[in-house]
Protein backbone atom coordinates (compact mmCIF):
# COMPACT_ATOMS: atom_id res chain seq x y z
CA UNK A 1 0.00 0.00 0.00
CA UNK A 2 3.08 2.14 1.04
CA UNK A 3 4.29 1.46 -2.50
CA UNK A 4 1.32 1.80 -3.90
CA UNK A 5 0.42 5.45 -2.34
CA UNK A 6 4.17 6.39 -3.57
CA UNK A 7 3.50 5.74 -6.49
CA UNK A 8 0.12 7.74 -7.47
CA UNK A 9 2.08 10.75 -5.55
CA UNK A 10 4.90 10.28 -8.32
CA UNK A 11 1.56 9.95 -11.40
CA UNK A 12 0.12 13.19 -9.49
CA UNK A 13 3.54 15.65 -8.95
CA UNK A 14 4.22 15.08 -12.78
CA UNK A 15 1.05 15.29 -14.21
CA UNK A 16 1.05 18.38 -11.73
CA UNK A 17 4.16 19.56 -13.60
CA UNK A 18 3.19 18.48 -17.35
CA UNK A 19 -0.14 21.00 -16.42
CA UNK A 20 2.45 24.02 -15.33
CA UNK A 21 4.70 23.16 -18.37
CA UNK A 22 1.71 23.07 -21.01
CA UNK A 23 0.57 26.21 -19.72
CA UNK A 24 3.57 27.64 -20.16
CA UNK A 25 4.59 27.17 -23.35
CA UNK A 26 0.91 28.02 -24.00
CA UNK A 27 1.36 31.37 -22.57
CA UNK A 28 5.00 31.91 -24.52
CA UNK A 29 3.50 30.86 -27.90
CA UNK A 30 0.51 33.37 -27.23
CA UNK A 31 2.47 36.50 -26.05
CA UNK A 32 5.09 35.58 -29.45
CA UNK A 33 2.21 35.10 -31.93
CA UNK A 34 0.46 38.54 -30.24
CA UNK A 35 3.38 40.47 -30.90
CA UNK A 36 4.18 39.33 -34.28
CA UNK A 37 0.61 40.78 -34.62
CA UNK A 38 0.50 43.99 -33.51
CA UNK A 39 -2.26 45.89 -34.34
CA UNK A 40 -1.71 48.40 -37.24
CA UNK A 41 -0.25 51.46 -36.26
CA UNK A 42 -1.10 53.28 -39.48
CA UNK A 43 2.68 53.15 -41.45
CA UNK A 44 3.59 51.82 -44.13
CA UNK A 45 6.83 50.58 -44.84
CA UNK A 46 8.46 49.87 -48.57
CA UNK A 47 11.86 48.09 -47.49
CA UNK A 48 13.86 47.20 -50.43
CA UNK A 49 17.34 44.74 -50.76
CA UNK A 50 19.72 45.82 -52.60
CA UNK A 51 20.76 44.19 -55.98
CA UNK A 52 19.95 40.28 -56.47
CA UNK A 53 19.92 37.83 -59.17
CA UNK A 54 23.25 38.00 -61.04
CA UNK A 55 23.80 41.43 -59.93
CA UNK A 56 25.32 40.39 -56.22
CA UNK A 57 26.62 43.34 -55.15
CA UNK A 58 29.79 44.49 -53.44
CA UNK A 59 31.84 41.38 -52.43
CA UNK A 60 34.00 41.26 -49.47
CA UNK A 61 37.33 39.96 -49.21
CA UNK A 62 36.13 36.88 -47.71
CA UNK A 63 33.37 36.32 -50.42
CA UNK A 64 30.86 37.89 -48.11
CA UNK A 65 28.07 39.22 -50.76
CA UNK A 66 26.12 42.44 -50.51
CA UNK A 67 22.83 40.92 -52.37
CA UNK A 68 22.72 38.30 -49.36
CA UNK A 69 23.24 40.66 -46.44
CA UNK A 70 20.86 43.11 -47.78
CA UNK A 71 18.03 40.12 -47.56
CA UNK A 72 18.81 39.08 -44.15
CA UNK A 73 19.32 42.43 -43.16
CA UNK A 74 15.48 43.64 -44.77
CA UNK A 75 14.06 40.19 -43.40
CA UNK A 76 14.89 41.07 -40.03
CA UNK A 77 13.74 44.17 -40.11
CA UNK A 78 10.44 43.18 -41.73
CA UNK A 79 10.07 41.32 -38.77
CA UNK A 80 10.72 43.78 -36.17
CA UNK A 81 8.84 46.77 -37.67
CA UNK A 82 5.64 44.14 -38.45
CA UNK A 83 5.82 42.76 -34.51
CA UNK A 84 4.97 46.69 -33.79
CA UNK A 85 2.47 47.15 -35.85
CA UNK A 86 3.56 48.57 -38.93
CA UNK A 87 2.65 47.70 -42.39
CA UNK A 88 5.87 46.60 -44.29
CA UNK A 89 5.59 45.75 -48.40
CA UNK A 90 9.81 44.19 -49.74
CA UNK A 91 10.22 44.18 -53.53
CA UNK A 92 13.02 41.69 -53.37
CA UNK A 93 11.54 38.45 -51.23
CA UNK A 94 14.54 35.91 -52.66
CA UNK A 95 17.78 35.82 -53.62
CA UNK A 96 16.51 36.53 -57.07
CA UNK A 97 16.21 39.99 -59.37
CA UNK A 98 13.19 41.43 -60.40
CA UNK A 99 14.21 41.31 -63.90
CA UNK A 100 11.98 37.63 -64.95
CA UNK A 101 12.93 36.79 -68.52
CA UNK A 102 14.65 39.94 -69.08
CA UNK A 103 17.49 39.78 -71.61
CA UNK A 104 20.55 40.84 -70.45
CA UNK A 105 21.46 44.12 -70.66
CA UNK A 106 18.08 44.83 -70.29
CA UNK A 107 17.78 43.28 -66.77
CA UNK A 108 19.40 45.98 -64.46
CA UNK A 109 16.56 48.47 -66.09
CA UNK A 110 13.71 45.72 -65.36
CA UNK A 111 14.82 45.27 -62.15
CA UNK A 112 14.65 49.11 -61.09
CA UNK A 113 11.64 49.61 -62.52
CA UNK A 114 9.75 46.78 -60.87
CA UNK A 115 10.89 47.85 -57.76
CA UNK A 116 9.51 51.54 -58.60
CA UNK A 117 6.12 49.78 -59.40
CA UNK A 118 5.92 48.25 -55.83
CA UNK A 119 6.35 51.44 -54.28
CA UNK A 120 4.14 53.34 -56.53
CA UNK A 121 1.49 50.45 -55.91
CA UNK A 122 2.18 50.80 -52.28
CA UNK A 123 2.16 54.57 -51.81
CA UNK A 124 4.22 54.30 -48.49
CA UNK A 125 4.70 56.30 -45.78
CA UNK A 126 8.62 55.44 -46.32
CA UNK A 127 10.77 53.64 -48.83
CA UNK A 128 14.12 52.24 -46.84
CA UNK A 129 16.11 50.18 -49.17
CA UNK A 130 18.80 48.33 -47.67
CA UNK A 131 22.66 48.23 -49.00
CA UNK A 132 26.19 47.73 -48.04
CA UNK A 133 29.04 50.16 -48.81
CA UNK A 134 32.79 49.87 -50.28
CA UNK A 135 35.85 51.83 -50.62
CA UNK A 136 39.15 51.72 -51.94
CA UNK A 137 41.31 52.00 -48.42
CA UNK A 138 40.06 49.24 -45.87
CA UNK A 139 39.75 51.52 -43.22
CA UNK A 140 36.20 52.78 -43.44
CA UNK A 141 33.40 51.41 -41.15
CA UNK A 142 30.15 52.54 -39.90
CA UNK A 143 26.58 53.45 -41.27
CA UNK A 144 25.96 55.84 -43.72
CA UNK A 145 21.98 57.22 -44.94
CA UNK A 146 21.19 58.92 -47.87
CA UNK A 147 18.18 60.82 -49.17
CA UNK A 148 16.90 61.92 -52.11
CA UNK A 149 18.54 65.16 -54.15
CA UNK A 150 15.64 67.23 -53.77
CA UNK A 151 14.46 65.56 -50.32
CA UNK A 152 14.08 66.73 -46.81
CA UNK A 153 17.11 65.21 -44.79
CA UNK A 154 15.44 65.26 -41.60
CA UNK A 155 14.86 61.44 -41.85
CA UNK A 156 18.04 60.60 -43.10
CA UNK A 157 19.54 62.67 -39.97
CA UNK A 158 17.17 60.89 -37.71
CA UNK A 159 18.36 57.44 -38.85
CA UNK A 160 21.95 58.54 -38.91
CA UNK A 161 22.28 59.79 -35.46
CA UNK A 162 20.14 56.58 -33.97
CA UNK A 163 22.28 54.47 -35.75
CA UNK A 164 25.63 55.92 -35.17
CA UNK A 165 24.58 55.63 -31.55
CA UNK A 166 23.21 52.34 -31.64
CA UNK A 167 26.27 51.02 -33.82
CA UNK A 168 28.89 52.81 -31.57
CA UNK A 169 30.53 53.47 -34.92
CA UNK A 170 31.65 56.77 -36.13
CA UNK A 171 29.68 60.11 -36.10
CA UNK A 172 28.47 60.03 -39.89
CA UNK A 173 26.00 62.72 -41.09
CA UNK A 174 23.49 61.99 -43.59
CA UNK A 175 23.96 62.94 -47.69
CA UNK A 176 22.49 63.54 -50.70
CA UNK A 177 22.44 60.90 -52.89
CA UNK A 178 21.85 60.65 -56.55
CA UNK A 179 21.03 56.77 -56.81
CA UNK A 180 17.20 55.51 -58.67
CA UNK A 181 15.64 53.83 -55.69
CA UNK A 182 15.82 57.17 -53.77
CA UNK A 183 14.66 59.88 -56.97
CA UNK A 184 12.39 57.29 -58.77
CA UNK A 185 9.26 58.34 -57.02
CA UNK A 186 7.33 61.26 -54.51
CA UNK A 187 7.67 59.13 -51.43
CA UNK A 188 10.11 59.88 -48.75
CA UNK A 189 13.38 57.48 -49.19
CA UNK A 190 16.31 56.84 -47.81
CA UNK A 191 19.23 54.64 -48.47
CA UNK A 192 21.02 52.86 -45.68
CA UNK A 193 24.56 51.64 -46.34
CA UNK A 194 25.02 49.14 -43.17
CA UNK A 195 28.49 49.18 -44.00
CA UNK A 196 31.76 48.64 -45.24
CA UNK A 197 32.07 44.86 -46.89
CA UNK A 198 35.55 45.96 -48.69
CA UNK A 199 36.79 46.42 -44.82
CA UNK A 200 37.55 43.01 -43.79
CA UNK A 201 36.82 43.81 -39.76
CA UNK A 202 33.26 45.16 -40.45
CA UNK A 203 32.79 42.03 -43.01
CA UNK A 204 33.35 39.79 -40.33
CA UNK A 205 30.59 41.71 -38.50
CA UNK A 206 27.99 41.95 -41.57
CA UNK A 207 28.01 38.00 -41.64
CA UNK A 208 26.75 36.86 -38.72
CA UNK A 209 22.83 37.16 -37.85
CA UNK A 210 23.08 38.34 -34.74
CA UNK A 211 24.82 41.46 -36.22
CA UNK A 212 22.71 41.90 -39.00
CA UNK A 213 19.88 41.90 -36.82
CA UNK A 214 21.79 44.62 -34.49
CA UNK A 215 21.61 46.72 -37.66
CA UNK A 216 17.95 45.89 -38.22
CA UNK A 217 17.18 47.02 -34.75
CA UNK A 218 19.18 49.80 -35.25
CA UNK A 219 17.09 51.27 -38.25
CA UNK A 220 13.82 50.32 -36.50
CA UNK A 221 14.60 52.28 -33.88
CA UNK A 222 15.21 55.55 -36.52
CA UNK A 223 12.20 54.76 -38.19
CA UNK A 224 10.02 54.58 -34.84
CA UNK A 225 11.39 57.72 -34.05
CA UNK A 226 10.91 59.60 -37.26
CA UNK A 227 6.99 58.57 -36.73
CA UNK A 228 6.55 58.08 -33.18
CA UNK A 229 8.78 60.56 -31.22
CA UNK A 230 8.49 63.86 -31.02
Amino acid sequence: MFTTFKLSKRILLWSLSLVVFCGCTIGVLYSVQNASHAPYNGITIVLDAGHGGVDGGVVGGNGAKEADINLSITKALKSILESRGYRVVLTRKNANGLYGLAKKGKRKLKDMNARREIIERTSPNLVVSIHQNSYPQKTQTGPQVFYSIGGDNKIASVLQGVLNTHLQNGNRVAKKGDYYILNCTKYDSVLVECGFLTTPSEERLLVQSAYQEKVAYGIFSGINKVFFVS
